[in-house]
């Protein structure tokens, strides 16, 4: 393919600046529109830092991955008494949405950042592809790729008839200092991933970065997720009306959680949590919420046009492979143009292995949960309990 192909990403997140970095990277002319007016920032956002995620920062921008993630060796699952049930061999590396999204944008750079660029519509001919934005202007382009997220406007105009389903439950998430917790509550979870499974629900403890993005033991933050159980209707419409009295779709940031509902998290979690994981949840400053939900599509590709990351597929978050299948349909769509006589015919060969992995990844994530929010036999020993954005190996 002509390496002088003009490519637009609409969409500046991490699944955006994935797509950047490896179409640049094969040579392509990359420009990014992001809606925000000034860089993206999202308090209080651990991520699982998963190969397909890290490869860019790592291999190709030369970044220490030692300097930006905690890596831990071990996986255990705890008894109501804070005893250990099972403790398995598995390494992992975490960190946190923003370190990732800074070290991207940095390796991108900010000139063909584009901020304050809220795309209004688009449209394409056999020749190229247009986008309009809410500023009045018009960029025309080779290949357009729409990485707008959860909400996806690309989405809902290319598949309408597809929707985003509620999952039936939320996760609740929040951060704690290292510091925040008790020496021994420290010294047993500050380098382990932490599970615990209770009836119709289960917990993960991970370490990330301080807020300064100091990996030192000392100045880690705990990242919590609690998936808990939420009724469609009145009991999910309740949970996501925030302080101000809206009615969040998907999430709500942190601050903005009313009262009444943190208090019955901090009161559940000590009624049904082991000791050290409740200390961990009631002493986050400003605990927060997202929705788990579901969207499957019968296409990605769409002539000049493509759909990635979680404009695509939406996968729930029990295999923390969101940043990373965003990360893996960037590096195998650089290939594919570098492969291919025309953008048509590269998003074709593209799109049915992308199709593929999503039907899986989406499949396995409902399986999970199924076992741990409804069937309450979520278990160590399953090998679909692991953090990979592949079908786990037997």
């Amino acid at each position: 393919m002509d390496a002088n192909l003009k490519i637009g990403i609409v969409g500046g997140s991490i699944g955006g600046l994935s797509a950047a970095l490896w179409l640049r990277d094969a040579g392509f002319d990359v420009t990014v529109f992001e809606r925000s007016p000034v860089p993206l920032e999202q308090r209080g956002a651990g991520i699982g830092f998963l190969d397909e995620t890290s490869k860019f920062l790592g291999e190709r921008a030369g970044v220490d991955l030692d300097t930006i993630s905690v890596k831990t060796e071990l996986v255990h699952f705890l008894h109501r008494d804070d005893t250990v049930k099972y403790e398995k061999k598995q390494p992992y590396r975490f960190t946190s949405w923003n370190t990732v999204y800074q070290e991207s944008l940095k390796a991108f750079g900010p000139e063909r950042y584009m901020l304050g660029k809220e795309m209004i519509g688009f449209s394409q001919t056999d020749s190229d592809a247009s986008v309009q934005f809410s500023d009045g202007t018009t960029e025309s382009f080779d290949l357009v790729v729409m990485a707008d997220g959860v909400h996806s406007q690309a989405r809902k105009e290319l598949l309408p008839d597809v929707v985003v389903h509620y999952a039936g439950y939320v996760g609740w998430r929040g951060l704690t200092a290292a510091t925040d917790v008790s020496e021994a509550t420290f010294d047993k979870i500050i380098d382990k991933l932490t599970y615990y499974t209770l009836a119709n629900s289960h917990i993960i403890v991970y370490p990330i970065p301080g807020h300064s993005g100091s990996v030192k033991p000392k100045d880690r933050l705990l990242n919590f997720v609690w998936y808990r159980n939420y009724l469609e209707g009145d009991d999910f419409d309740d949970v996501m009306t925030d302080a101000t009295g809206i009615r969040r779709p998907v999430s709500i940031q942190p601050g903005q959680v009313r009262q009444v509902h943190v208090d019955e998290l901090h009161a559940s979690s000590k009624a049904r949590l082991p000791a050290l994981i409740s200390e961990v949840v009631c002493a986050a400053k400003e605990p927060f919420i997202q929705a788990l939900v579901d969207c499957e599509i019968p296409k990605m590709a769409f002539g000049r046009i493509c759909l990635l990351g979680d404009s695509a597929w939406v996968a729930r978050s029990h295999a923390a492979a969101g940043t990373a299948k965003a990360a893996d349909e960037s590096y195998f769509l650089a290939q594919a143009l570098l492969e291919a006589d025309s953008v048509p015919e590269a998003l074709a060969n593209w799109e049915p292995g992308r199709l593929k992995l999503g039907r899986e990844l989406v499949d396995r994530n409902v399986r999970v949960g199924r076992r741990s929010q409804v069937d309450g036999n979520h278990s160590p020993f399953d090998p679909e309990v692991t953090f990979s954005l592949y079908p786990p190996k037997p």
